[in-house]
């Protein structure tokens, strides 16, 4: 297939969304719908673009904000790591390159947190630089259309889509090209259910002809998930205040804030998370009962989250120590705090 590069920019052209981000070429723009795109669908991920670059325009007053601040404004994303590694980015921006977001390939895939298909997409599109993007669509796309046999995410397929798609991608116009590949297989052909018969490239398809639209590409098999079992305690001081913690380690939501926790090898029940030390640090006059609220199942990439709430019943008169974990927030300062897509749920429930 020699024209593979001209036909899928002439169906783009015709057939793309109106999306905000394909108005300009400006590197620091693109960068961050791209960011937020990996980790979401572009229905879902227009109100979170225009979320951060209302509160971000550039890189300056991305660089210049406080960590807690950019992880409050990414909170409902998940993946907490990228906003943490796009506020590096931008510090190394302004302190490396003036401010000027770079725009070749070399430069950006220094930046903290940049792949390559980060700097691929941001370089083309930005740039002009004909460096091929690859990415899950990408893949999709090429593996069904020239028969690419190698598990999907392995450095085997990558070189070999990458291969492949330099050999068709447009010296003058990469970026609309790599555009049109990521496109074609969001809205066409997409994971399940392919519209392969109304496909132009169907006649020629090695999938299709050869039955193999869902075997391509190749799964990498599955990693189990690990279980395990949060219990939170939502305590509410005699003043309104709500107890809340941020956790340190380095562990699933590092430096998201969250309710005080028991992590245990079950759910508790009312007996035994008042019997635990962390109810006896809370309530030290064994004045309160445990109540349970709700239960909730969060699943993670590698994890699967069992968590049960339980509100302290009671007047909580607690005063908190020099050098304690535990800060006391005001419940209408809540939504304001960096905290998991678990812990917004529940305060949605609760108190939102």
């Amino acid at each position: 297939m020699t024209d593979f590069g001209d036909r899928i920019m002439r169906w783009y052209r015709t057939s793309r969304r109106d999306l905000p981000w394909r108005h300009t070429r400006d590197p620091y723009t693109i960068w961050v719908s791209e960011v937020i795109l990996q980790q979401t669908k572009v229905d879902q991920g227009l109100g979170y673009f225009l979320r951060f670059t209302g509160r971000f325009p550039d890189v300056q007053s991305l660089a210049s904000a406080s960590g807690q601040e950019v992880l409050a404004v990414w909170k409902g994303l998940g993946y907490y790591s990228r906003a943490r590694n796009m506020h590096a980015a931008a510090g190394m921006v302004v302190s490396e390159y003036q401010g000027i977001f770079p725009e070749t390939y070399d430069k950006l895939i220094k930046l903290k947190g940049i792949g390559k298909y980060t700097a691929a997409a941001v370089a083309s599109i930005s740039g002009g630089e004909p460096v091929p993007v690859v990415d899950g669509n990408v893949i999709r796309v090429f593996s069904r259309l020239f028969g690419i046999e190698e598990v999907a995410g392995s450095g085997r397929s990558f070189k070999r889509v990458a291969e492949k798609s330099l050999q068709y991608i447009h010296r003058e116009d990469p970026g609309t090209y790599n555009q049109a590949v990521m496109e074609f297989g969001a809205l066409f052909c997409k994971p399940g259910r392919p519209d392969c018969p109304n496909c132009i490239f169907s006649d020629e398809c090695f999938a299709f002809l050869n039955g193999k639209v869902e075997q391509l590409p190749v799964k990498r098999p599955e990693i189990p998930r690990k279980t395990r079992w949060f219990n939170y305690i939502f305590a509410v001081t005699a003043q309104g205040d709500v107890v809340m913690q941020q956790r340190r380690d380095r562990d699933i939501w590092e430096n998201l804030w969250e309710l005080p926790l028991v992590e245990s090898g079950h759910l508790l029940d009312p007996g035994e998370l008042e019997a635990s030390g962390l109810w006896k640090q809370l309530d030290p006059y064994n004045a309160c009962k445990a109540v349970l609220l709700s239960d909730a199942k969060h699943i993670l990439s590698h994890r699967i989250i069992y968590a049960r709430f339980y509100k302290i019943s009671g007047i909580l008169n607690m005063h908190l120590q020099s050098g304690s974990n535990y800060k006391l927030i005001p419940v209408d300062q809540l939504k304001y705090l960096p905290v998991s897509r678990l812990m917004d749920r529940f305060f949605q429930d609760q108190v939102y």
